[in-house]
């Protein structure tokens, strides 16, 4: 398979600011000849912010021509030109290139910068590995204009300078010696900005395609060809929806028990069936956002914060069936005059169960924006989560010393979550110091005591920090963790970037069976999951929660904005978990199952014709 890497021209900041287009994409050519863009046009790669020792302030990094070469071991190298956020000259990389290293051109990591000249700034480059010497060739473009070349091992630690160098005057022998993409091929990307195209074995092209394409539903059919022994069987039967990235995800059926039909030639009652699949309209709650929504003791619960007061009360939803949240009643559960403390900016609510009892997570001010602290509310036993007397006042959140999370008017903590892990329970939430400096929100973990949720048992540790442009872009903020676990892996997705039309959603994994409070075992994915260009008409999607239905299917809730300036709103779509069993959060209901495939026929086997015709006659 052949790929080509490129960067896009910006587009207007609140669709496609200088911070996400200076960021590594890929397309493939297909058989057309026409590149294909991954991931829905958008970055794959995307540089490091850097840190100040003293402050802990992040300066955010972009990346321009990148170049991508195949590494002597057989994994994949890109070299870059790093700059400043926005696209401007980075003083920090004089003289440097900055060099990544992949194994699949899926996950990356950031080697660094390695110095190839003493002074001036490095406008391009290009790498290829010189099996002959062993050794990496570097040609690259100054400011001089001239070009250069060098011969150095790119992966070493530390940087370098190249063995050798000479001057070459003929950039068009370099395109030629490097390989380019032709202009005419890569026209219909829009924005593109070229870097290289490079081969890649078809194995690993597939994968490629697997992991940064949205998959499509291809078939549904019925276990033992739809030809079933009797009807319990049948009732019970899942239909199999087959996917185009090779994952399957089984579905149950809603039978039409009441209109059988006698198949004569076959001598089988004919049944037909709909594969189940809620519907939720987009935005299914407007004006309502972080939302979540809980399975509990045979009911489903729906919460949110409440956009259209002022964030100043907290409504429940309560239904029988996942679809009916959408039009069920609101109960109010918390508001901003009851309990002293509780002020204002009600937000981001979760419902979590631990030990056996309910709870509700949520921040709140006791008064101004720089007060907002995480709280906790407790389901008293045999409680109804639809009454309010049955919810205690909110606990703020406590360190192991009794101290409060964060210092008030200084730090502020929000998001709070809670999940399980190797037998503890822990929380994590997103905590930002506005004093003495603005450091930006970032995710932090800790143990819990499970008895009381909202006292901590162990320091708190820095997870992750808005590091990379889909994260930093308009303010520096990653917050709305939550936890899923999916085939024995802990996943944990959380929001970044600013509350606008350019919020998205990405992914933290930790190493399973390590110390998760050693940040070092988490790994971060270098680009996000859900965007404002996964689904057509949705803006800043993210703040996102998880249920697992009584069928056992996964559902992401989140919020979106319906137009760029539109309010936040909920929306619902069942997860999909692609061929490493992540979630892909941009599989819309139309490509998840289509209407066409969703009508199946299944057939009751009859032993005689009077069984036959006893079982139409008992299905009337």
């Amino acid at each position: 398979m052949e790929l080509l890497c490129y960067t896009r021209q910006p587009k207007e900041d609140i669709i496609y600011a200088n911070r996400l287009a200076y960021s590594m994409h890929l397309a493939w050519k297909s058989e057309t000849g026409q590149y294909v863009p991954f991931h829905h046009n958008e970055g794959i790669l995307y540089a490091k912010a850097t840190q100040d020792g003293q402050s802990g302030v992040l300066c955010a990094k972009s990346l321009k021509n990148p170049w991508i070469f195949h590494t002597g071991d057989g994994a994949y190298g890109i070299a870059a030109v790093r700059t400043e956020a926005d696209g401007e000259k980075d003083s920090d990389s004089e003289g440097s290139i900055l060099i990544f290293r992949s194994v699949d051109l899926v996950h990356y990591e950031e080697a660094g910068l390695w110095k190839i000249q003493e002074s001036g700034y490095i406008s391009e480059v290009r790498c290829s590995w010189d099996e002959a010497g062993k050794m990496y060739r570097i040609c690259w473009l100054g400011e001089d204009g001239i070009w250069k070349e060098g011969k150095g091992n790119l992966f070493d630690a530390g940087g370098i300078l190249p063995d050798s160098v000479t001057v070459t005057e003929s950039p068009q022998i370099l395109k030629a010696a490097f390989g380019a993409a032709d202009q005419w091929q890569i026209e219909q990307i829009e924005g593109v900005s070229p870097g290289n195209t490079i081969e890649i074995p078809d194995a690993k092209g597939a994968y490629l395609v697997k992991k940064l394409t949205t998959p499509v539903c291809e078939k549904v059919v019925l276990p033992h060809q739809g030809v079933f022994s009797d009807r319990e069987e049948m009732l019970q039967a899942e239909a199999v929806a087959s996917y185009s990235d090779g994952t399957v995800v089984k579905r149950r059926v809603d039978w039409d028990t009441d209109a059988p039909k006698t198949d004569e030639d076959s001598r089988c009652v004919l049944l037909r069936g709909r594969v189940h699949q809620e519907h939720f309209a987009a935005p299914f709650a407007e004006n309502r956002a972080d939302p979540c929504c809980m399975y509990w003791n045979g009911k489903y619960y729906y919460i949110a914060t409440n956009d259209a007061d002022g964030n100043n009360t907290l409504y429940i939803r309560c239904s029988d069936v996942l679809e009916g949240i959408m039009e069920a009643g609101e109960v109010l559960i918390l508001d901003s005059v009851t309990y002293p403390g509780i002020g204002g900016l009600l937000w981001a609510p979760e419902f979590h169960e631990i030990g056996g009892s309910l709870y509700l997570f949520h921040a709140a001010t006791s008064g101004e924006f720089f007060w907002e602290e995480s709280r906790v509310m407790k389901l008293r036993d045999g409680g109804d989560p639809m009454c309010r007397a049955d919810w205690s006042a909110p606990h703020l959140v406590v360190r192991k010393d009794g101290t409060p999370l964060c210092e008030a008017g200084k730090v502020i903590s929000l998001d709070m979550t809670t999940f399980a892990y190797q037998g503890e329970t822990y929380a994590m939430w997103s905590q930002r110091q506005f004093l003495p400096v603005d450091q930006g929100a970032w995710l932090y973990l800790a143990r819990i005591d499970e008895s009381e949720p909202w006292k901590l048992t162990s320091d708190p540790v820095c997870i992750a920090k808005p590091e990379y442009g889909w994260e930093n872009n308009h303010t520096f903020v990653v917050e709305g963790p939550y936890a899923l676990e999916h085939n024995g892996q802990l996943i944990v997705t959380y929001s970044g970037a600013a509350v606008d039309a350019t919020y998205t959603v990405g992914m933290l994994k930790p190493v399973m069976g390590s110390d998760i409070l050693n940040p070092g075992n988490w790994k971060k994915s270098n680009y996000p999951l859900l965007t404002s260009r996964s689904a057509e008409g949705q803006y800043g999607t993210g703040h996102n929660a998880y249920l697992t239905d009584e069928n056992g299917i996964v559902w992401n809730f989140y919020h979106a904005r319906p137009g760029v300036e539109a309010p936040r709103s909920s929306f619902a779509r069942r997860v999909h978990f692609d061929v490493d069993g992540e979630p892909m959060l941009d599989v819309l209901e139309e490509l998840d199952l289509p209407e066409q495939m969703r009508q199946v026929e299944g057939r009751l086997r009859c032993h005689s014709d009077a069984a036959c015709k006893s079982g139409a006659e008992n299905r009337k």
